[in-house]
């Protein structure tokens, strides 16, 4: 691999870390989580590394690095397993970040290590039946009833949501005209108040992938994270640091798939030759690396704008949340038509990348809807 500007050695060192740690843990339950099995054990096995919250202070459980080497070790992760990929960086990038900046010193205690380390799950849930990505239309709620808040309400295509141990809960505390200046977000631990059932998704199974029903759940004041009515901007900066993940999940799927068609046209021979010696499979292959390499820009361009806090940041990741998106699709595409009937089989890991990555193009906002921030971004800055 190049050296890229927007990294140190020590994201190196990271990078090499999570690709061993993918190579010898990862690549051989990928199969399994895409049949469903939730990674539970792997996640605590990456906490233990520093790998799942890396950007997080040590004391609280991650490695006291940047949300570069996050970046960089979802990307190696979701080489072999984009689902496994998908709940580090809702578990890593979005909670753990969330609970350390703007939990209660009381929800942080409780809660941060433990998110951090991959030993207790906590799901985001932000999503409903009536809306995913126009989140300022969120219909749950939560009422003051003496000194707790009451909660209710429906949540849809929530990661982690069957085997979570808490949600952070995104629910209207004003009235639903006022929209986006009426969400607060609240810590509600699992109990007897929450209902949750399997959804059935085409990729990124293994995901724990479920629908939450919240039942007059009670939680005290302590359980708001952030300020009341503030919850959207906290959202927001959250599914920035997701939608930069989601580009380095989109990188990593695009990398593997032209390494297995890469290796597969070596082996392959047609009309008395190696496929790779086919000009038309060169230009494919070719065209994938070429592409990959100028989204890996925009997505490490990224995580350092987020490291600076440069206010490009937000425009940066939905870049790079489109653009390495549309990548994953596409290099899948490539890859399994390249690789013809073998890359169609069930027994081909193309077949379960190109699954996975259409599901980049969906979750942490549609990206039609990111392409509607684009242009605000554009009409702000030009």
């Amino acid at each position: 691999m190049y050296s890229y500007p927007q990294l140190s050695e020590e994201h190196s060192l990271v990078r090499k870390t999570a690709r061993e740690f993918a190579e010898r843990r990862v690549a051989p339950a990928a199969r399994r989580i895409d049949e469903g099995e939730y990674p539970r054990d792997l996640l605590r096995e990456m906490g233990d590394l520093g790998l799942l919250a890396p950007h997080i202070p040590q004391e609280y459980g991650g490695a006291g690095l940047d949300f570069r080497s996050m970046v960089v070790a979802v990307e190696e992760i979701a080489k072999a397993s984009p689902a496994l990929a998908t709940v580090m960086e809702v578990q890593g990038s979005m909670i753990a970040y969330n609970l350390y900046h703007y939990a209660t010193e009381a929800v942080r205690e409780k809660w941060l290590e433990d998110a951090a380390k991959g030993r207790r799950i906590v799901a985001f849930a932000l999503s409903e039946p009536c809306c995913g990505s126009d989140a300022a239309a969120i219909q749950t709620r939560a009422e003051r009833r003496g000194g707790e808040w009451a909660i209710s309400g429906v949540k849809l295509w929530i990661t982690s949501g069957l085997y979570a141990d808490a949600y952070l809960v995104a629910a209207r505390t004003g009235p639903p005209e006022l929209r986006h200046r009426s969400i607060s977000l609240f810590l509600v631990e699992r109990s007897q108040c929450v209902e949750v059932s399997p959804v059935r998704v085409m990729g990124v199974h293994g995901t724990g992938t479920a629908e939450v029903r919240l039942n007059d759940c009670r939680v005290g004041e302590e359980a708001l994270v952030g300020r009341l009515n503030e919850g959207f901007q906290v959202v927001l900066d959250d599914l920035n640091n997701g939608r930069t993940c989601v580009g380095a999940i989109g990188l990593g799927i695009a990398q593997a798939a032209f390494e297995e068609a890469y290796a597969y046209t070596k082996r392959r021979t047609a009309f008395g030759r190696p496929l790779a010696d086919l000009q038309i499979v060169q230009h494919y292959l070719a065209n994938v690396h070429a592409q990959t390499e100028a989204v890996r820009h925009v997505v490490y361009t990224a995580a350092l704008y987020r490291d600076l806090k440069d206010p490009a940041f937000p425009m940066y990741a939905q870049l790079a949340k489109v653009l390495a998106s549309r990548l994953a699709v596409d290099a899948a595409r490539t890859a399994m038509q390249v690789m013809g009937g073998f890359g169609y089989s069930t027994d081909s890991k193309v077949e379960m990348l190109y699954r996975d990555a259409k599901a980049t193009e969906i979750y942490e906002g549609a990206n039609e809807v990111i392409l509607n921030t684009v242009y605000k971004f554009l009409e702000k800055f030009l």
